[in-house]
């Protein structure tokens, strides 16, 4: 009986956290005739409505804008109509690239805007829906809000100055998103988007058990199996010189190792003692008659923790635009002491023998029996020698 609660719930969150036209019983449908396009007449060139679509557009499309009434890509049911909420005018665009519409309020009176959704949500709950607004798609920009039926379209949406308006009490923001106050006490605004089928933003705090239950081969229940050391930029260049580029080509001059290209792109950026790093060099070939190519660096580490905590919150901000890491990125594997930063999986291969690990910060990682996986220094991340894409043979 719970599971159909949790599933009745859930039906009727989507009338207007997803915005689909809702039917007798809490069912759910697509918006009628979504494949409709409505009459060019219909699309204002001018106002609010036009200047939100153009604002959008620079994230998201949002083609064959409409204010008809009549538009069957406008929702029904709960949604508000003109007149409630404060809202003055109401328009609706469709993303085609991710299958789905945007509909566009225009409220004369954002905070009452705010209000009114506040209470609705409120009223949502005092009836039985304890979580309603979890999966919030209202969406506040300036002067006007969005309600994106795609996941994927909120998910480019919230990559400008749009924020999700979140108004359940027991909506919690993940670690690594913006936190902001909207114009109404109780709620938030955010960058993080929620999704039930785990398709929204990554959640970086999700749970992990780098430890196993001891039965994995190759995961210690406690500590780690070693990790490789050095006692200075010279030994490890030395211990690595089998695996990368730093035999021949080869500094430590600063304006060297600033070096990166389009192709290779370090993870420590700016200050180096800002991610507790006390020497670097750079190994491979820098721009010159040919592009820069083999390019990696290797670091000494005075604070291991300060490095992992930095590298983690860079790595969060790279996957939160697609869940996925830059190709170009390097990859941070530790030692004890040391560290070293490639994007060639070919070098890494080479680290892993001699006991590197990789600094993983992506939510719900787990690796397969025969790989290490161990705890890192930081919450929400594990040292690996395992790469899904590229993995040892």
């Amino acid at each position: 009986m719970r599971i159909q609660r949790i599933l009745a719930t859930t039906a009727a969150l989507s009338c207007l956290a997803t915005l689909a036209a809702c039917e007798e019983g809490g069912r759910t449908s697509p918006p009628g005739g979504a494949t409709a396009t409505p009459s060019a007449s219909a699309a204002p060139a001018e106002g609010p409505l036009a200047e939100a679509q153009r604002h959008m557009r620079q994230f998201t499309s949002c083609d064959d804008l409409s204010a008809k009434a009549d538009d069957p890509r406008m929702p029904r049911g709960d949604f508000p109509k003109a007149g409630q909420w404060s809202v003055a005018e109401l328009g609706v665009c469709s993303d085609k690239a991710e299958k789905g519409d945007i509909v566009i309020a225009v409220p004369k009176d954002m905070k009452a805007f705010q209000e009114g959704y506040k209470q609705y949500v409120m009223d949502r709950i005092k009836g039985g829906d304890g979580g309603y607004g979890h999966e919030s798609r209202v969406l506040i920009g300036k002067g006007f809000v969005a309600f994106p039926t795609a996941t994927k379209s909120a998910l480019k949406l919230v990559r400008s100055d749009l924020r999700v308006l979140v108004c359940n009490p027991g909506g919690r923001v993940p670690e690594g998103y913006k936190r902001e106050k909207p114009l109404v006490e109780g709620c938030g605004l955010t960058d993080f988007v929620s999704a039930e089928d785990g398709s929204g933003s990554p959640n970086f705090e999700m749970p992990q058990d780098p430890a196993g239950d001891g039965s994995k081969l190759g995961q210690p229940k406690n500590g780690s199996l070693g990790l490789p050391r050095a006692g200075s930029i010279a030994e490890l260049r030395k211990l690595v010189g089998n695996s990368l580029d730093c035999e021949k080509n080869f500094s430590t001059d600063p304006e060297a190792v600033a070096i990166e290209s389009i192709d290779y792109q370090p993870v420590v950026k700016g200050n180096a003692l800002d991610w507790g790093v006390t020497g670097r060099a750079l190994c491979g070939q820098p721009a010159g008659e040919r592009r820069a190519h083999d390019l990696s660096w290797l670091d000494t580490v005075g604070d291991m923790k300060k490095l992992q905590t930095k590298a983690k919150a860079a790595q969060q901000a790279d996957l939160k635009d697609d869940g996925k890491l830059k190709a170009t990125g390097s990859l941070l594997l530790v030692g004890e002491n040391i560290a070293v930063e490639t994007n060639d999986p070919s070098s890494r291969f080479g680290l892993y023998q001699l006991q590197f690990l990789y600094l993983n910060c992506t939510p719900g990682f787990s690796a397969p029996s025969g790989y290490r996986l161990e705890k890192s220094q930081v919450e929400g991340c594990v040292l690996t020698n395992y790469e899904p894409d590229h993995p040892l043979r």
